[in-house]
């Protein structure tokens, strides 16, 4: 199978790149609503260290982003008692852009519009590496977990559901 070509630079690799954070491009083709499953499986990864990046709100419509693997599901009940919360709910399509600065399926938690608290599942920061959006549809990065905590200053939650 041929390699993809390099992808040009998105707010993402340039946040990247300005932190210091070293990360490999994983271009692929982009399926809509395929999400982190399709891109596990036509990069040949683990869904569960493929992490999807979710922009959500809270009860007075204040946006956040959770990361979490890309075979589990969120327990907004649970982020919302995490984070001091009411309620936690997925923001709309366009919300969601607007605030990230990126198209659905391509949103990076790396280089946003509009600066969100950043929260990710705990389990994430086990695992040795993941792919993580890289601000565009059909395009991946591969980083170190401890970019989200360290470099990103996500805060770690358990509010992970069985996909």
């Amino acid at each position: 199978m041929a390699r993809k070509p390099h992808v040009s630079e998105t707010p993402a690799t340039a946040w990247l790149k300005a932190h210091g954070v070293a990360y490999t491009e994983h271009p692929y083709d982009y399926v809509d609503k395929g999400g982190a499953l399709h891109s596990a499986a036509v990069l040949g990864w683990d869904p569960h260290a493929v992490v999807k990046t979710l922009v959500m709100q809270d009860q007075d419509a204040r946006p956040l982003i959770i990361l979490m693997h890309g075979d589990r599901e969120v327990s907004t009940k649970a982020l919302a008692r995490q984070i001091g919360a009411k309620s936690v709910e997925p923001c709309a399509i366009e919300v969601a852009q607007r605030h990230s600065g990126c198209l659905v399926g391509g949103t990076s938690p790396f280089g946003t519009r509009r600066a969100m608290p950043v929260y990710v599942e705990h389990s994430i920061l086990e695992l040795p590496r993941i792919l993580i959006n890289g601000g565009r549809r059909g395009f991946l990065v591969g980083i170190a977990p401890q970019v989200c905590t360290e470099v990103l200053g996500a805060t770690p939650v358990q509010c992970a559901l069985v996909a």
